[in-house]
Parts: structure tokens; C-alpha cells; sequence
């Protein structure tokens, strides 16, 4: 318990300086991680309470299935529509061009490791976060299309990742003989089911939350407390009869947004809120559970080249392909593609792996590994250069038709403590 109470002093603490920090290009990703591998190294005995790999596994699963729905059911399908041709490269080409490029990488730098093990890595470390690299959303100097596209291809692609993380983790647990043979047919069932739960739960919440509405039987509060048990209820139900929660908590908020024919997207904000603040304990664990353990044993060269070629080449020479025919300046391929950072999501991915692939006979040590360095350069990398190179990304292109085509739309920004920077 002195753990929390440690990290509830950093919470508030945060809260007080968040946007001075931010002005400092000191993220809150950097900060709790550096305290939960402080406590880690300094105090273990400390975190007993948070430690257990399956407790840190439900903590870890929880947070990303809540800002999943949020994520989704906060899409702005109207922007889509109009300007949709950036975040939609991202997504259909440069996505999966990230994944084919990380599996390419591994099988060069780690010969030895089972193809399922590279593209377990492949896929943790394909999803993006914008919470590492706010910076680039708060500073308006950055155009706002620019912006848009970076924030839904965020909010999107983990949903993206996961069917990938399934698969690949199935594979593995199969090739030791620990899981179902028929593999690919279980792994397709928790899939279905989950896109099945989602779709139910968000048609359901949703349509009920609108009617009620409109005989103004709910509260405001009320409305909030649904729209977070919309987002519970898509994960926990899809787990409870052996479906894939994350791929129901995505697939439920897209679903829910529509029902409710996207009236509810202010009371959205709790469940963004929740999902943030327990996101910062999840950085804390990862700091403590997957850092240090790699801080004491030493890193290998062949892991920092992969982490290295993970953050650079594997993302930017996919975006630049999804951005052929765009007419951008190379300046905004180049923006585009560094600040891909790899954040909640790989983490969450990355304990998933840790604690399934432990109790088994397969050697998760390389999986977790590339994960945990991977994300831990960027949280530094990408959080420390947002501020700086998004104002002078800014002042490259303030006269760029392309890169400011269609900013008449409103442009969403990642939640966070912080406060926008003003026009």
C-alpha cells in the first residue's frame, strides 16, 4: 500500500504542473514510468500490492478496453467523410505495411525466434498513441488536418492490432502444446463472439440511452455512468462467454456512437477520464514490472537496433507508401511518420504476452523484450521532441495549401490534463 500512496502523491502532484510540464516537453507517460521504475529498483517490496501479474494483467486490460469504446464511440465519422482521405491511408495501407515491415526486421535481426514470436512482435509494437507525443495536438501552429490524422489513426489502429495479438499469441501457446489444437478456429470463435457482443451492447446502450433521453428520464450524471457501463459491459460480457473483450469494447463504441446517433459524446468525457487516469498506473507498472527486470539484466545490441528501426524506418517508409499521391511536402511525411509513438496499447499487449506466455512453456523473454525497450525509447523520444518539432514542422509549412486543405472541420484533440495551447 505504500506504493499507491506513493503514486497517489505523484497523481496529484502531476495535476498541479501538468501543463508547465508539457511546455518542458515532459509528458505524463515519462513521468510514471520513471516512478514505477524508481520504486521498482528502490522499493519492490513496495508494488506487492500491484505486482501480480494477474492483477496487473486485468488493471492493464480494463484501462485499454475503456479508452477503446471511448476512442470509438467519440469518432467523428462526419470528419471522415469529408476529409477522410488522410487517416484512411494510414489505416488501410500504412498499417499494415508497419506490421509487414516489423515482421521483416525481426526475421533479419533475430533469426533465431519462431515466426509467430516476430509477429507477436510486430503487431504489439504497430499501434500508435497520441498521448505520447501531445505536444504535436496542442500546438495549432501544426496543421489541423495534419493533426486529424494522426489523432484517428491513434484511436484506431489498436482496435486494429488486436485480432493480430490474438492470433499470433494463439499460435504460440499452440506450438507448446498448451492450447487448442484447432487454433485458428478458436482464436476466429473469440473473435466473432467479440464482434458479436460489441455490436449488441453498443445497439442496445445505445438506442436505449437516446430514448430515455428524449423523454428526459436521464441525468446528465446518469448519462455518464451509462456510457461507462456501455464500455464495461462490451469487454466484460465478450470475456464472460469466451469472446475477445478488446475487439467488443472497439467495435461496441462505433456501434454505440451511431445507435445514439452520436448524441452523448460530452458524456463520453468520464469514461476518457477514468481510462486516462488509470492509464497513468498502468505506465507506473510498466515501469516496475517490464523495465526494470531489463534495466538490471543489461540490453542487447540486436534489441536496440530493432527498437531503433521499430520507431524510424518500419513506420516512416510505410506512411511516406500511404502517402503517395497525396501531394504533401516531404517535411509533412517525415512529421507524419516520426511521431508514430508506441504507447497504452503495446504496453497492454506487451503484459498480456508476459503473463499468458508464463505460464507456458514458451520462452516469452525475446517478445517482451523488443516490447518493453521499444515502448520505453519512445515514451522518451517521442515525448521530449513533440513540443520542439511540432512549432518548427509549424513555421515549415504555415504556407502549405495541401497540408491545410479542409481545416474548416472541427479538429479533435487527445484528452488530457494539460491545456491546449490557444490559436
Amino acid at each position: 500500500m505504500i506504493g499507491l500512496a506513493i503514486l497517489g502523491v505523484v497523481f496529484i502532484c502531476y495535476s498541479l504542473v501538468a501543463a508547465r510540464l508539457d511546455r518542458w516537453s515532459i509528458t505524463a507517460p515519462i513521468i510514471f514510468v520513471l516512478t514505477g521504475a524508481i520504486l521498482g529498483l528502490a522499493a519492490p517490496e513496495w508494488l506487492d500490492g500491484v505486482s501480480d501479474p494477474e492483477t496487473v494483467k486485468h488493471i492493464a486490460e480494463l484501462t485499454l478496453a475503456l479508452l477503446l469504446f471511448a476512442d470509438a464511440s467519440t469518432l467523428r465519422w462526419g470528419q471522415l467523410r469529408e476529409d477522410g482521405a488522410l487517416p484512411i491511408r494510414l489505416l488501410l495501407i500504412g498499417f499494415p505495411l508497419t506490421v509487414l515491415a516489423g515482421f521483416g526486421v525481426g526475421t533479419w535481426l533475430i533469426p533465431g525466434a519462431s515466426l509467430a514470436g516476430i509477429g507477436l512482435v510486430a503487431s504489439i509494437l504497430a499501434p500508435t498513441d497520441a498521448a505520447l507525443g501531445l505536444g504535436v495536438f496542442t500546438n495549432r501552429a501544426v496543421p489541423g488536418r495534419i493533426r486529424r490524422a494522426l489523432n484517428v489513426e491513434s484511436g484506431l489502429n489498436d482496435g486494429m492490432a488486436t485480432p493480430l495479438v490474438t492470433l499470433f499469441l494463439a499460435v504460440l501457446i499452440a506450438q507448446e502444446g498448451t492450447g487448442p489444437e484447432n487454433w485458428v478456429a478458436e482464436s476466429l470463435r473469440e473473435l466473432g463472439i467479440g464482434l458479436l457482443v460489441g455490436v449488441l451492447v453498443g445497439t442496445i446502450a445505445g438506442r436505449l440511452l437516446a430514448n430515455a433521453h428524449q423523454r428526459d428520464w436521464t441525468s446528465p450524471v446518469s448519462e455518464r455512468l451509462a456510457v461507462l457501463a456501455s464500455g464495461l459491459l462490451s469487454y466484460g460480457g465478450a470475456v464472460a462467454v469466451g469472446g475477445n473483450g478488446f475487439v467488443a469494447a472497439f467495435v461496441g463504441g462505433l456501434v454505440f456512437a451511431a445507435a445514439s446517433k452520436d448524441r452523448f459524446r460530452e458524456r463520453v468525457e468520464f469514461t476518457e477520464d477514468l481510462g486516462l487516469f488509470a492509464s497513468f498506473l498502468v505506465w507506473a507498472i510498466f515501469g516496475a514490472l517490464l523495465l526494470v527486470p531489463h534495466l538490471q539484466h543489461g540490453v542487447t545490441g540486436t534489441t536496440i537496433l530493432y527498437a531503433v528501426l521499430s520507431l524510424t524506418l518500419v513506420r516512416i517508409v510505410p506512411v511516406a507508401v500511404s502517402m503517395i499521391g497525396t501531394g504533401l511536402r516531404p517535411a509533412t511525411i517525415g512529421f507524419m511518420g516520426w511521431f508514430g509513438p508506441r504507447g497504452l496499447a503495446s504496453v497492454v499487449f506487451t503484459l498480456i504476452a508476459f503473463e499468458t506466455l508464463e505460464h507456458s512453456d514458451v520462452t516469452s523473454a525475446m517478445v517482451v523484450e523488443v516490447a518493453t525497450w521499444t515502448v520505453f525509447f519512445s515514451v522518451i523520444a517521442h515525448g521530449v521532441t513533440a513540443g520542439p518539432l511540432a512549432s518548427l514542422y509549424g513555421r515549415r509549412v504555415a504556407d502549405a495549401t495541401v497540408e491545410h486543405a479542409a481545416t474548416h472541420i472541427g479538429d479533435p484533440l487527445p484528452r488530457s490534463l494539460s491545456r491546449p495551447q490557444s490559436d
